[in-house]
C-alpha cells in the first residue's frame, strides 16, 4: 500500500524542536529558505513576522541577498562577505562581529541594527541608512559610504581609515575614540554641532571647513540609548546536536575578544572543551588570550594581535594567520597543518613538536622561534626568516627553503632535511646555521 508523506506547514519546519544546548549553529531550514528564493523569504516573513531568525555564524557569502527582509534577524558572526544585499531590510538586526568584508550594501536599511565589531572593510554601502545603528569597534576601512544616512549612528572606537562618507549625514553621529577619522574623506558630509568627534568634543564649523564637511547649527539632542540584542536560547535540529560531553563556553558568556573575562572563565573551567570552528576574527585584538586545546578549524585571524596568547596543543588546521601578530605565541604541540601563516610575525614563539605539515609561511618572520620537533614537511618558508630559530628534530621533508634566512640557526643530526636525510654539520656551515649534538 502507498502512503503519501504529507508535507509540513513552512511554520512548522522553520521552527522544529528546540534543543536546549550552548553549542549551536545556525537554523538550517531558515538558511535553506533563504538561499533557495528571496521571494519566498519575504513572503514567510510577512506572514509569519514574529518567528524569530537565527542565522548565526551562518556562511552567507557571496550569496545575492538583494532586497531580503533580515529585519530582527541574529546574524551575529555570519559569513557576508562578498554577499548582494542591495536595498535589504536590516532594521534592529543582530550583526555583531559579523563578516561584511567588500560586501554590496547600496540603500540597505541598518537603522538601529547593531554592528558592534562587525568587519564592513572596503564594502559598499552608498546611500545605506544608519540612524540609531551601533557601530562600536567596527571596521570601516575603506568603506564606501557615500551619501548615507549615520544620523545618531555610534561609531566609537570604529576605524574609519580613507572611509568614504561623501555627501553622508553625520548630524548626531558619535565619533568617540574613533580611529583614523582625520584621513576619512567627509567632502560634502553633513555634521552638526551634535556631531562628537574623535576628542568627546562636539564638531563645529571651523573642525567641518578643514575636512570640506558643511555644518549646521541645530537643537541639542542627546545620544540615543544603544541597547544590545537579547540573547535567546536557539533553535537546534536534532541531527545538528553536538556528541554527547561535549561542552563549550556558555550562551551568556564573555566573547573571545573580551580576553580578560574569556582568560577567567577558562580558568574557572579548566575542563572545558571549546570548539568554534570557523570564527572571523581578522584585525581583532587578542593579546595573551587563552586558548589552549581549542578547535579553531577554518578560522580567520588575519592581522590579528596574537602577542603573548597560549594556543599550546589547539586544532589550528586550515587556520588564516596571515600578517598575524604572533609574538611569543605559544604553540606547543599545535597542530597547523596547511595554515596560511603567510607574512605572520613570530619572533620568539614557541613551536616545539607542532604540526605545519603543508603550511604557508612565505615571508614569515620566526627569529628566535623554537621549533624542536615540529614538523615542517612540505612547508613553503619562502624568504621565511628563521634566524637563530632552534631546528633540533624538526621534519623539514620535502620543505621550500628557497631564500629562507637560516644565519644562526640551530641544526642537530636528528634535524631531517628537505632531501629526506639528517641535518649534518657541513649542511648547516653551507647554510650559516649552528650545529649541535646537543
Amino acid at each position: 500500500m502507498n502512503i503519501k508523506k504529507q508535507a509540513l506547514p513552512l511554520l512548522a519546519v522553520l521552527i522544529s524542536a528546540t534543543i536546549v544546548d550552548p553549542a549551536h549553529a545556525y537554523d538550517r531550514n531558515q538558511f535553506n529558505l533563504l538561499q533557495k528564493s528571496i521571494v519566498e523569504w519575504n513572503s514567510m516573513r510577512k506572514t509569519h513576522p514574529d518567528l524569530r531568525i537565527d542565522l548565526s555564524k551562518a556562511n552567507l557569502e557571496k550569496m545575492n541577498l538583494k532586497g531580503a527582509d533580515l529585519s530582527d534577524a541574529n546574524l551575529s558572526k555570519a559569513d557576508l562577505s562578498g554577499a548582494s544585499l542591495d536595498k535589504a531590510l536590516l532594521r534592529g538586526a543582530n550583526l555583531s562581529m559579523a563578516y561584511l568584508k567588500k560586501a554590496n550594501m547600496k540603500g540597505a536599511d541598518f537603522s538601529n541594527a547593531w554592528l558592534k565589531d562587525a568587519n564592513m572593510n572596503g564594502a559598499f554601502m552608498s546611500s545605506a541608512r544608519f540612524t540609531g545603528a551601533n557601530l562600536a569597534l567596527a571596521n570601516l576601512r575603506w568603506a564606501k559610504l557615500s551619501g548615507a544616512d549615520l544620523r545618531q549612528a555610534n561609531l566609537s572606537e570604529a576605524i574609519l581609515f580613507e572611509a568614504n562618507f561623501e555627501e553622508a549625514d553625520l548630524r548626531g553621529a558619535l565619533f568617540s575614540n574613533a580611529r583614523f577619522l582625520d584621513n576619512a574623506i567627509l567632502k560634502d558630509s553633513r555634521t552638526s554641532n551634535n556631531t562628537i568627534l574623535p576628542t568627546g568634543q562636539p564638531a563645529d564649523g571651523s573642525w567641518a571647513a578643514r575636512h570640506d564637511a558643511r555644518f549646521a547649527r541645530e537643537a541639542r539632542s542627546t545620544p540615543p540609548t544603544y541597547t544590545p540584542p537579547v540573547e535567546t536560547v536557539p533553535v537546534m535540529l536534532p541531527e545538528d546536536r553536538p556528541a554527547s560531553g561535549f561542552s563549550s563556553p556558555p550562551v551568556n558568556g564573555p566573547e573571545i575578544k573580551e580576553v580578560q573575562a574569556w582568560n577567567d572563565m577558562r580558568k574557572a573551567n579548566p575542563e572545558m572543551k571549546i570548539e568554534m570552528k570557523e570564527e572571523k576574527l581578522g584585525d581583532t585584538d587578542l593579546k595573551g588570550v587563552d586558548l589552549r586545546k581549542a578547535t579553531l578549524s577554518k578560522s580567520d585571524f588575519s592581522s590579528a594581535n596574537l602577542n603573548n596568547a597560549n594556543l599550546e596543543g589547539a586544532a589550528l588546521a586550515g587556520v588564516n594567520f596571515r600578517k598575524a601578530d604572533m609574538l611569543k605565541v605559544n604553540l606547543k604541540g599545535a597542530n597547523l597543518e596547511g595554515a596560511n601563516l603567510d607574512r605572520a610575525y613570530m619572533k620568539n614563539a614557541d613551536l616545539t613538536n607542532a604540526n605545519l605539515t603543508g603550511a604557508v609561511l612565505f615571508g614569515a618572520m620566526l627569529y628566535g622561534a623554537n621549533l624542536d620537533g615540529a614538523n615542517l614537511s612540505k612547508v613553503s618558508l619562502f624568504d621565511a626568516n628563521l634566524e637563530h630559530a632552534s631546528l633540533k628534530g624538526a621534519n623539514l621533508t620535502d620543505a621550500i627553503l628557497v631564500g629562507t634566512n637560516l644565519d644562526g640557526a640551530i641544526i642537530s643530526p636528528a634535524t631531517i632535511l628537505p632531501s629526506g636525510k639528517k641535518a649534518t654539520a657541513d649542511w648547516a656551515a653551507r647554510h650559516n646555521a649552528s650545529f649541535t649534538d646537543r
